[in-house]
């Protein structure tokens, strides 16, 4: 493929533009399916495997209150918004949670710690926060339940 039929430069292995034009469909379905999909077991953790008073506990123990039904929304959030980023379903807003969810974690939570994840830095949660943006700018996409259902926010 030459950049006049890509849009876009010309490629060192013209071989693989038969490749990326298959795939390109599906990456964006990909890219939500895992964001939503990252988020279920620790919702699952909290509300299935008894974290949620530790949640609770913890969260009071930094100052955010009212510590218990944070924990329960971030818990519902993680666990049922997981799942509905995953199918693509009111995908907007949900990302939108996660985004403010992440930006708490990033700079409320782990800010103090620095960068970096292994010390307990904010890397992690705003990695996974702006991924959420994205995904709450682009929507679900044409392979999502909100494309089914022919409505976007």
């Amino acid at each position: 493929m030459t950049e006049s039929e890509t849009g876009g430069p010309e490629l060192y292995f013209p071989a693989l533009g038969a490749i990326y034009e298959k795939l390109t469909p599906y990456t964006w379905p990909l890219v939500r399916v895992t964001v939503g999909l990252m988020l279920v077991p620790h919702g699952w953790m909290k509300l299935i495997g008894g974290g949620l008073e530790g949640t609770a506990k913890f969260m009071a123990q930094i100052g955010l209150e009212p510590a218990y039904p944070l924990a329960l929304y971030i818990a519902l959030l993680e666990l049922v918004g997981g799942v509905m980023l995953a199918l693509g379903l009111f995908t907007r807003p949900i990302a939108v949670l996660v985004v403010g969810f992440m930006a708490v974690s990033a700079f409320y939570v782990h800010g103090a710690n620095g960068f970096l994840w292994i010390k307990g830095g904010f890397e992690y949660p705003l990695f996974w926060g702006l991924v959420a943006l994205a995904v709450a700018v682009r929507g679900g996409g044409p392979m999502s339940l909100d494309a089914r259902m022919k409505r976007q926010f």
